[in-house]
């Protein structure tokens, strides 16, 4: 019997956009001390997804766009928000691939 494929999105950001991104966030304050902390972090994360068996899907977000992808979508620029935009990533990139329905 196949197995389903399970692909997680995670929020991600580049070393360059991530002070920028995070001023657009309306929960900074939920962020770490640094790029440096966070991308431990968002490593950790990513592996146990892949322990777990996921297909790890990267949501870069652009601090130039993300706000205008939120105020389309009715959403605060928050961690919800991040997730949505994950899993929208997640869902394109398993349409793109022939996971999707």
């Amino acid at each position: 019997m196949n197995q389903p494929v399970r692909i997680a999105g995670i929020p991600w950001y580049t070393a360059e956009d991530y002070d920028a991104a995070i001023r657009v966030m309306t929960d900074r304050d939920k962020f770490t001390a640094g790029f440096d902390v966070w991308l431990s972090e968002a490593h950790r994360v990513e592996q146990k997804l892949q322990g777990l068996g996921y297909i790890t899907v990267r949501a870069f977000i652009d601090p130039e766009t993300f706000p205008d992808w939120c105020r389309a979508r009715g959403l605060n620029i928050n961690a919800k928000a991040r997730n949505d935009f994950a899993n929208a990533a997640a869902w394109e990139f398993a349409v793109k691939n022939g996971h999707g329905k």
